[in-house]
C-alpha cells in the first residue's frame, strides 16, 4: 500500500480518484477485477466496486493483495471530475449569496424567512454549470462559465437570450467578486408563495427537468402568441373606431350626397322615410 493508504499504480495512490465503475487490474498476473461481474470464487456480487471490497480480498488467480491492483479502465472517472468542478463552482455560489443574505437583505421586508440560500440540480451542460439558486428573496436558473472561460469582463444588466429544448430565455449577466461572472434568469421573485424549504427545492428540481423537455416549448413561447393576440385585438378597436368615426362624418353630410352604398346599389338600398309600406310589402 501507498504511504497516502491508495493502490499502487492507480492514481499517485488517490482513493477520491476512483470510482465506483472503476475496471481494476492485478500488476502481477493481469487478472482484472470488473466491477460489473464482480467475484464469483470469492462471493463478491456483481455491482460491488473495488473500493467495497474487504481489506483481506486477494487476487483470484494469484492471490496478490488489494495494494498490487491498478486501474485498468475508469468509465466514471470523468463524471467524478465533473461533480468535483460543479462542486467547487456551487459552493462559492451559496456562499457568495450567503453572506449577502446576512450582511445586507435579512431585514428587507420582501423576503421570505423560511428560507435559505441552496443549489439545485446544478449540471454540466456544453461544459458550463447550470442549475438554479433558491434564496430568501429569488429563485434564479444559473449559468456559469467552463471551465478555463474568463466571464470576469461581462457587463452588469446586459441581457442574452439562451436556448434550451423547451424554449428560448433571457438571462441577465452579472459579476461577484468570489462567485466571478455568472448569468441568470429570473423565475421566482419575491420568494412570498413558498412555504417551506422543501417546497422552493421540488419546484427548482421540476425546472430543471423541464428545461430539457420539447413538449415545454409551446409554453415558454406563450410570450409571442399573447403579444400577437393583443396586436389583433388592437387592431380590431381601431377598426370598430375607423368605421366609427367614418359613420359619424357620413351623418353630418348633406341629404343629396348619396352614401357608397347608395351608389353600389343604384339608390336603392334604402327606402324613404317618408315611403308607406304596400301590402305585399308587409306580408
Amino acid at each position: 500500500m501507498s504511504a497516502q493508504g491508495g493502490f499502487e499504480g492507480s492514481y499517485l495512490g488517490a482513493n477520491d480518484k476512483i470510482s465506483d465503475l472503476a475496471i481494476m487490474e492485478c500488476k502481477i498476473c493481469w487478472t482484472p477485477y470488473d466491477p460489473a461481474e464482480g467475484d464469483d470464487t470469492r462471493q463478491v456480487l456483481p455491482g460491488t466496486p473495488f473500493l467495497a471490497l474487504p481489506d483481506d480480498w486477494k487476487c483470484p488467480n494469484c492471490d496478490a493483495p488489494k495494494e498490487q491492483f491498478l486501474v485498468s479502465e475508469d468509465p466514471g472517472s470523468d463524471a467524478m471530475l465533473a461533480a468535483a468542478r460543479l462542486s467547487r463552482k456551487t459552493e462559492a455560489l451559496v456562499t457568495d449569496f450567503t453572506e449577502v443574505w446576512h450582511a445586507k437583505m435579512r431585514d428587507v421586508p420582501m423576503v421570505n424567512k423560511v428560507l435559505h440560500v441552496q443549489a439545485v440540480g446544478f449540471l454540466e451542460h456544453e461544459g458550463r454549470p447550470l442549475g438554479v439558486l433558491i434564496s430568501p428573496w429569488f429563485m434564479n436558473l444559473i449559468q456559469m462559465p467552463a471551465e478555463g472561460e474568463d466571464w470576469s469582463t461581462l457587463k452588469a444588466g446586459e441581457k442574452e437570450v439562451l436556448s434550451f429544448p423547451s424554449g428560448d430565455y433571457e438571462f441577465i449577466h452579472n459579476t461577484r467578486e468570489q462567485t466571478g461572472g455568472y448569468k441568470a434568469c429570473s423565475l421566482f421573485s419575491p420568494m412570498g408563495e413558498f412555504k417551506t424549504q422543501a417546497q422552493a427545492v421540488d419546484v427548482a428540481s421540476a425546472v430543471m427537468v423541464a428545461l430539457f423537455q420539447d413538449e415545454h416549448r409551446a409554453e415558454t413561447d406563450r410570450s409571442a402568441d399573447i403579444r400577437a393576440a393583443r396586436e389583433d385585438e388592437i387592431a380590431a378597436i381601431e377598426a370598430r373606431e375607423q368605421e366609427k368615426a367614418e359613420a359619424e362624418a357620413r351623418a353630418l353630410e348633406p341629404d343629396s350626397a348619396p352614401t357608397r352604398r347608395q351608389i353600389l346599389t343604384a339608390g336603392m338600398s334604402e327606402k324613404p322615410e317618408s315611403a308607406p309600406e304596400t301590402k305585399d310589402e308587409a306580408e
